[in-house]
């Protein structure tokens, strides 16, 4: 019936146009080759940035953090750069199938000219569509969330971590937890460089950030925002930090502490930072 807020109408179109959900030039993804080397044959693995690490300031510095952890564990990988475009998740989500398999389309074709075998990526919903979705369209290759793989490099002695003592609390993103049922990894994640106080409603107990199924998107009414809800049971703990590893749980939580003034209180990092 075509009855799209504002906002998702503006998303789409600039997904249509760009490639992206903002409507920046597709150019400016290549900005993150000057620290990643480019994807090609003989790398093992594409780290796959996605349109909030490309785009967003936030979420543009935990994909400069996990580029430099994977140079630092001697891991052969490379970026696409403006080869990327989004994985049409949210667009699926919408409603917007056709734009969803456009997309799909494309990024397929990519994975298949370069031989992609795995995939790292730090967007669970870029992680559950390659994942489970993409398969349907003809992607056959391994993909792997970046909990899992800083994980893996931290149990092979790869990394390095010291524990700061730090103390902090983890929101599951939905994707990961309920979606895909990656509960541990994310955890020993984070015990290994802090100590990890659980909130109430956590693992298959825990609950949206409020950003998905395209919500981030829209403006939602609503009597109480569910990251408002949320970031109560994170003060709750008593912890200094909230861990998430999920871009769009960094973006609502981040703007939750800023309107709740509770950034002096507690702080959001993702759990590569």
């Amino acid at each position: 019936e075509q009855k799209v807020s504002k906002e998702a109408s503006s998303y789409l179109t600039n997904l249509y146009n760009t490639g992206n959900p903002f409507g920046n030039p597709p150019a400016d993804r290549d900005d993150l080759l000057k620290i990643a080397p480019k994807y090609d044959e003989t790398k093992e693995v594409l780290y796959w940035v996605g349109c909030m690490g490309a785009y967003d300031p936030r979420d543009r510095q935990i994909a400069e953090t996990v580029i430099y952890l994977l140079k630092k564990a001697n891991v052969n990988f490379g970026i696409l750069g403006s080869e990327e475009k989004c994985s049409g998740e949210t667009a699926r989500r919408i409603g917007e199938e056709g734009l969803f398999q456009t997309l799909a389309a494309s990024n397929i074709e990519t994975f298949n000219k370069y031989n992609v075998k795995t995939i790292i990526t730090s967007c669970p919903h870029c992680f559950n569509t390659f994942k489970n979705e993409y398969p349907d369209l003809g992607l056959n290759v391994n993909v792997i969330h970046h909990s899992e793989f800083l994980s893996g490099l931290i149990k092979e002695g790869k990394l390095k971590v010291k524990n700061s003592g730090a103390m902090v609390t983890y929101h599951e993103p939905c994707y990961l937890g309920r979606g895909n049922e990656i509960y541990d990894e994310p955890r020993f994640v984070i015990s290994s460089a802090s100590e990890l106080k659980e909130m109430e409603n956590s693992r298959e107990k825990s609950f949206c950030c409020g950003g998905g199924g395209g919500n981030y998107w829209y403006n939602v009414e609503k009597t109480e925002s569910i990251s408002h809800i949320r970031m109560n049971q994170a003060i709750e703990t008593k912890a200094g930090e909230l861990g998430v590893a999920c871009p769009f749980c960094m973006a609502m939580f981040s703007d939750a502490a800023r309107t709740m003034n509770l950034e002096d209180k507690i702080k959001i990092k993702d759990i590569s930072e």
